[in-house]
């Protein structure tokens, strides 16, 4: 088996940081120390760089089919640019048609991915509602697949939601079965009144739809999930989480000491209500759910990043086209909900978050690969450096300009929600399993060398 040699770099974990060399043999960190000169195939000189692990994006939607479009990127444009972006893992979400069981909906996303990942991969299982053989299904994908998160809507009616019951059902499964709930948490039916209310006042540009997706619906969806949570003794992962209001029902029950997690994306932390208002139907580039917020709102997430309220960013990578977004020009609810995030997430983070001060760089490594490598299942193999770990690595460069365009970014899609932004601090060399995926911004993966991960059951604690 092939090894490499990194020298030279400052290795940075989530409980520490310290200048020192790693060797890999075959997949897999071998040795940890200052000095090393073993003679390997690779040596990388990772002076004046940091060492980081492998990033780990734990909400991603490749190849999603949504309202008569798909997602722009596929799992082999998707996982491409996630290495570029420094992000050697991703968890996508599998999500059936409706009244398919969830055995079959699950082979579907296999086939999705085999032959085109090119890093490895992991799946979630959404729940459009629970039949007769559902709690079944999940306790077999949690046993004897690997899937052992399971996501529900709280929005979408018609096409998603559950009800409370529903959702009361599926928390009681979960814990039964070991797995964690992910929920989307905003108040569909509140929000569904009041699309209709605006669209017949005329008013259908991009804007409304974060007027009609008010930060209420979102935080009232958040305190129902964790009420029903706790009644149901169950571990509960809100999703992209994007205002103070949901936060604070997140902080409210970490401070009972409940297993209530929680995450934001870079979209939320960066972006605001401004954005709608950008000329023309500039503004559908930012329409997702939940939608931008106010900048008070993003100062609130900041805090709670950096005092632990929220513990994973990831990005909802779903990015469709200008010409998908234009389907909704007369109507603001047509506009497919999504944004591409996939390779700009770790480099936005470093930029606003360590460069900035908000975060250190421990903190960052926490929030990018430690904490989701736990929650999900996939800690220590993934999400540290630590003998025996597998060996996903980045060199990071924290001086690194790059400038953020749809012209140079590599996910496919027409357009960057920074377009034009320059941010400092990137990945040099990305390794994957101890294959130099991205060498100085040349490819040097392949599609399909990715591998499917089965997670294990319930987050892990640290060591």
């Amino acid at each position: 088996m092939p090894t490499v040699l990194v020298r030279n770099g400052r290795v940075v974990s989530a409980s520490e940081s310290a200048e020192a060399d790693l060797f890999v043999d075959g997949e897999r960190i071998a040795l940890v120390g200052q000095g090393l000169s073993l003679p390997a195939d690779t040596v990388i000189d990772a002076s004046g760089c940091l060492v980081l692990p492998g990033g780990i994006d734990a909400h991603t939607h490749l190849d999603m089919k949504a309202g008569g479009v798909t997602s722009a990127d596929d799992f082999e444009t998707g996982t491409r640019a996630a290495a570029f972006g420094g992000t050697t893992t991703v968890v996508d979400f599998a999500t059936p048609e409706p009244g398919e069981p969830l055995l079959a909906a699950l082979e579907t996303w296999h086939r999705k991915a085999e032959g085109r990942a090119a890093i490895d991969y992991g799946f979630h299982m959404a729940l459009r509602g629970l039949g007769d053989t559902t709690l079944g299904e999940m306790a077999r994908l949690t046993r004897d697949e690997g899937v052992t998160s399971f996501k529900l809507y709280l929005a979408y009616p018609g096409v998603l939601q559950v009800d409370d019951a529903t959702f009361f059902r599926a928390l009681l499964g979960a814990r039964e079965c070991g797995a964690l709930t992910l929920v989307h948490a905003e108040n569909g039916g509140v929000i569904d009144v009041l699309v209709r209310q605006a669209l017949a006042r005329g008013e259908t540009a991009p804007r409304y739809h974060a007027i009609t997706r008010p930060p209420e619906t979102e935080a009232e969806a958040t305190a129902r999930a964790v009420s029903l949570a706790t009644m149901a003794g169950a571990p509960l992962y809100v999703v992209h989480l994007s205002c103070a209001a949901a936060l604070a029902h997140v902080s409210a029950a970490r401070d009972r000491g409940l297993p209530v997690h929680a995450e934001t994306c870079p979209q939320y932390l960066f972006l605001s209500t401004a954005d709608y208002d950008r000329p023309g139907f500039e503004g559908a580039r930012y329409v997702m759910s939940p939608p931008l917020r106010e900048l008070s709102d993003q100062e609130a997430l900041w805090r709670g990043l950096a005092g632990g309220d929220l513990e994973v960013v990831a990005t909802d990578h779903c990015p469709f086209t200008l010409a998908d977004k234009a389907r909704g020009r007369h109507d603001f609810s047509r506009i497919p909900n999504g944004a591409p995030g996939i390779e700009t997430r770790m480099m936005l983070l470093w930029d606003g978050g360590v460069r900035a001060g908000r975060i250190d760089a421990q903190r960052f490594v926490e929030l990018t690969a430690t904490a989701p490598a736990r929650l999900f299942g996939l800690w220590p193999g993934k999400g540290t450096i630590a003998v025996g770990s597998d060996a996903d690595l980045v060199v990071w460069d924290p001086e690194r300009e790059v400038r953020l365009s749809a012209e140079t970014l590599h996910m496919r899609v027409d357009y960057s929600p920074y377009e034009g932004r320059v941010v400092r601090g990137g990945p040099v060399v990305v390794l994957s399993r101890g294959e130099v995926l991205v060498d100085h911004g040349e490819w040097k993966g392949r599609p399909g060398r990715g591998r499917f991960l089965k997670r294990a059951h319930g987050p892990a604690r640290p060591a």
